[in-house]
């Protein structure tokens, strides 16, 4: 069951109540998310970080995440969120200074502290959601520059990702895909995300691991679910998608030529 979405035009309102949600996502724009209730878990390749009600989430734009939404304690997941579009981000940031000395590993360090004034922001949004409408053209540019205000002074670190507003460059092939290796993604977006034409990003690809893309995404995958499998004694259904299959059918199927046994039998 997927998550019921409310959206107010860049705000959205988002909860859970059945079960845990989990998919892959890239967003073009930063977000921002303040969790109400429940438990909010990112992946970013290897790193992963897990949030809570009344934390404070910044989502980069064009950063390849695993996202799992969690109802906890018997209550709900519901978080609301807020797209940051560049012309906002401009306006702020061209009249407030940005920290140097970018740390691009910063997205995995919790940004973002937590403040009774988030909270107090967040919460005043959510008597937005009673609406039919969405919210005022003229309105949303003021929340926008009003948050960002707030997360300025409450932990300028933030400054140095939301004021950023280069193109992704080309990056090193292989630490990424050792990296990321394990989402379900197409190649075109491998070659977006590493600053590749589809093109490039396959010759460079040969060039650095000596096979297809296709060929060393599927052993890697396999292998992947093969160690989980065996060692940390994981179900397959739980398995195929952490480990970047699309489906249980496809990844029984694959698993089992490689290996000659069926993912489900493999510990008996």
């Amino acid at each position: 069951m997927e998550p019921k979405v409310t959206n107010k035009g860049r705000v959205f309102l988002s909860g859970s109540v059945e079960k845990d949600y989990t998919w892959e996502h890239i967003s073009p724009q930063h977000i921002i998310v303040f969790l109400y209730s429940g438990e909010l878990t990112l992946t970013f390749g290897k790193a992963t970080l897990t949030f809570v009600a009344g934390d404070t989430v910044l989502v980069p734009r064009n950063q390849l995440i695993r996202v799992i939404k969690k109802p906890t304690d018997k209550l709900p997941f519901k978080a609301v969120s807020m797209l940051l579009p560049d012309e906002e981000l401009s306006k702020f940031y061209d009249n407030h200074s940005i920290l140097e000395n970018r740390d691009d590993s910063m997205v995995r360090k919790r940004p973002i502290k937590g403040h009774p004034l988030l909270k107090s922001y967040f919460q005043s949004l959510f008597s937005y959601f009673d609406m039919k409408d969405e919210l005022p053209d003229s309105l949303l540019p003021i929340k926008i520059q009003e948050v960002l205000t707030i997360i300025d002074q409450v932990d300028k670190r933030a400054s140095s990702i939301l004021g950023t507003f280069s193109e992704i460059g080309k990056i090193d092939l292989q630490q990424y895909m050792e990296e990321h290796f394990m989402y379900n993604l197409p190649l075109e977006r491998f070659a977006f995300l590493t600053g590749r034409s589809l093109t490039t990003f396959k010759s460079d690809f040969k060039k650095v691991f000596n096979q297809t893309p296709g060929k060393w995404l599927t052993k890697k995958r396999l292998d992947l679910a093969h160690y989980k499998l065996t060692f940390e004694k994981q179900k397959a259904t739980d398995v195929y998608l952490s480990a970047g299959f699309e489906n249980l059918s496809h990844f029984s199927f694959a698993f089992k030529k490689a290996f000659g046994v069926s993912p489900r039998n493999i510990n008996q």
